[in-house]
């Protein structure tokens, strides 16, 4: 397994929710940190906070992912100021309700645009530095794709060719980058659930109980560390899709 205390890596949706657990998680095992967050620059600045008491690194970086040059601007930035890149970890993503006859040009650019558009254009800037230091690129997609529901259409689109995204940056950038994905389940309820959609859920897994956020950080920890698998997808999501 490759030792991660001193590497450098740039969590995007760093500030919030997953992407927090996440980044958080690469700092305890000794990583040297950059924070991405669009608009949660408190949440941003917690998670590196957090970070330096537990001994590591950490700086926040803002940008807008949904326009490509700004999502190329993030990596420029983390790379001068770790000096590098080891893991880029793409975590960032719009989860917006959209029912079908009201899904417009908006709702679809910009998910895509988010979820799809800047992954991709993040991994094409960051190729070089990674390919230097044979390190590791992690997405997460989401358990969608096995198992579609309703009223999130462009959502589940650009999670779906975030896999296959995947899939592809492995082959292209083999055998010097590892491209992996993680698929989180139910491990954070989006907000605004009660607690009678909370139980309705618990029904279909089979585990019978939420995951967590550090389900999710747990596996993209394992997906940086392990030198011998690209292009595989872990799913987090207790059975469900099963």
């Amino acid at each position: 397994m490759i030792e991660l205390t001193g590497k450098r890596a740039l969590v995007t949706g760093g500030g919030r929710r997953l992407g927090a657990e996440i980044a958080g998680a690469l700092g305890a095992h000794g990583m040297h940190v950059a924070v991405h967050y669009q608009s949660s620059q408190a949440g941003a600045e917690a998670v590196c906070d957090r970070i330096r008491r537990a001994g590591g690194q950490a700086l926040s970086v803002q940008g807008d992912l949904r326009v490509r040059d700004r999502a190329r601007s993030v990596v420029d930035r983390a790379l001068t100021a770790l000096g590098g890149l080891d893991l880029l970890v793409l975590s960032a993503a719009s989860f917006e309700r959209a029912p079908f006859d009201a899904i417009d040009d908006r709702a679809w650019d910009e998910t895509l645009a988010l979820n799809l558009g800047a992954p991709f254009a993040m991994a094409q800037r960051a190729a070089a530095a990674l390919r230097s230091v044979r390190g590791a690129i992690v997405l997460v997609t989401c358990t969608s794709r096995l198992a579609p529901y309703r009223d999130h259409l462009p959502y589940q689109v650009s999670k779906a060719a975030l896999h296959q995204l995947m899939r592809l940056l492995a082959l292209e950038l083999a055998p010097d980058v590892r491209v992996n994905a993680v698929a989180p389940g139910s491990v954070l309820p989006p907000e605004g659930w009660g607690s009678d959609a909370v139980e309705g859920l618990l029904g279909r897994i089979p585990l019978g109980q939420l995951g967590s956020a550090r389900d999710v950080a747990d596996a993209v920890v394992h997906l940086a560390r392990s030198e011998w698998i690209t292009g595989s997808e872990i799913v987090v999501d207790g059975g469900r899709s099963a």
